[in-house]
């Protein structure tokens, strides 16, 4: 089941995301996912099963809802390759292509994640070494959503 996100869902992120560090994610990202839920998050959606949170991801918007991000995608380390990530992204991208101004779509990943994306159809834009850390290249990339 994908929902909203609501704050007593905090903890079971950060528990999701230090059991994706070092792979994934580097330890000082997690003072950033605080500030982005506590503080920058929009619409952020977390996937349930059996009343645990297994996975989440967000959508920030930009110039006048032309174009978004999706930010903060988290999947519980025991629930990836089966799915869940990839029916999340598709429910954002469904939501995105609702509103008659969307445009286009970025993500900004890591080299160890992109491919997931690229599957879904967005084309890689720039690489940017050692950006979310040393070893964590930035993998910007985008998809047109054919506003």
């Amino acid at each position: 089941m994908i929902r909203p996100y609501t704050s007593t869902d905090q903890e079971a992120l950060l528990q999701i995301l230090r059991l994706n560090t070092p792979q994934y994610f580097a330890p000082e990202e997690e003072a950033n996912l605080v500030l982005y839920l506590q503080e920058r998050r929009e619409d952020y959606f977390v996937v349930e099963q059996e009343g645990q949170v297994v996975g989440a991801g967000g959508i920030n918007y930009f110039d006048g809802y032309t174009w978004a991000r999706l930010s903060w995608d988290l999947v519980h380390p025991a629930f990836q390759g089966k799915g869940i990530g990839r029916e999340l992204t598709l429910f954002r991208i469904s939501k995105l292509k609702e509103m008659p101004t969307m445009q286009w779509l970025q993500v900004r990943t890591s080299q160890l994640v992109y491919p997931f994306y690229q599957k879904l159809g967005f084309e890689l834009e720039q690489v940017e070494p050692d950006f979310w850390a040393k070893g964590i290249d930035l993998y910007q990339m985008k998809m047109n959503l054919g506003a």
